[in-house]
């Protein structure tokens, strides 16, 4: 299993500040039972427990920097040494698994019904599978507009709290998508450059996000929540995961967790008009 996303998302692919691979668990334990979260959460390590599961893949990781504790009194202890605890393994394929074929932007351009696609910037890195690189690019099988577009987007990610934010004209015709799951503010130009009439990412910041739609009138603007642009990878992690198996004569129960690990819990609206 652990040579299977290994192939899939070559470690050695993540950028250098990343930290992907197994981060609890014995590598030769043999896995029959997965389950797939955007992160190792309380809720998600628990799950993965309650599911008797020998393995927790995750996209985020958990240990970004080095810590000197996992006591329970702090959340990563209680995660870590719940996993411990329950038999369960945890493995991390983030940035590795962003710009891979079948990883999370392109899986987003699936989501939303995108073809023809292609990497929005070509990954240089010499490990890099082919066709590998940051976000995707392709159009719409029809044109619509970006309302419509939009609407599209708020209904095949997993709902949040924050919905789908829109900076563009809502009549606007649409074709050509542009997308990179997680945050992908710092792709802003190469979606301008690669002619995208829409460019959908998630966490777009006010300063950048103004001066760009201040420079030119497209691509529109479609921010998503980070965890809904990343969790539709999860199924096709899930369904990799299975025909790998099945490839080496095996069966592995894979299952996706959707234990909703959006920070946001709800959004208010005024009930009257307000001055700033």
């Amino acid at each position: 299993m652990l040579a299977d996303l290994k192939r899939r998302y070559p470690p050695s692919t993540a950028q250098d500040w990343d930290a992907v691979g197994l981060v609890v668990g014995d590598p030769t334990r043999p896995v029959r039972r997965v389950l797939c979260a955007v992160e190792a959460t309380e809720a998600t390590a628990a799950e993965a427990v309650e599911l008797a599961a020998d393995l927790l893949v995750v996209h985020h990781p958990l240990l970004l920097r080095g810590v000197t504790s996992i006591a329970e009194t702090t959340a990563k202890g209680r995660i870590l040494t719940g996993l411990v605890r329950g038999g369960v393994a945890l493995y991390a394929a983030h940035t590795n698994a962003d710009d891979a074929p079948g990883g999370v932007s392109e899986s987003l351009a699936e989501a939303v019904g995108l073809v023809d696609l292609e990497p929005l910037v070509p990954s240089s890195h010499p490990d890099s599978l082919a066709g590998s690189g940051t976000g995707r690019v392709g159009r719409l099988p029809v044109p619509t507009t970006l309302e419509a577009f939009a609407r599209h987007v708020a209904s095949v990610l997993p709902a949040t709290a924050q919905g789908i934010r829109i900076a563009g004209a809502r009549e606007g015709v649409v074709e050509r998508i542009a997308v990179c799951g997680g945050s992908g503010d710092s792709y802003l130009e190469a979606a301008r450059a690669s002619g995208a009439d829409v460019y959908l990412t998630a966490d777009l910041r006010h300063h950048p996000a103004t001066d760009f739609r201040a420079a030119a009138d497209r691509p529109f603007l479609l921010d998503a929540a980070h965890w809904a642009s990343e969790w539709v990878w999860l199924p096709n992690l899930a369904d990799q995961l299975r025909r790998d198996a099945a490839a080496r004569g095996t069966t592995v129960e894979v299952h996706v967790s959707t234990e909703r690990t959006d920070a946001w819990t709800d959004v208010a609206h005024a009930t009257r008009g307000v001055n700033p």
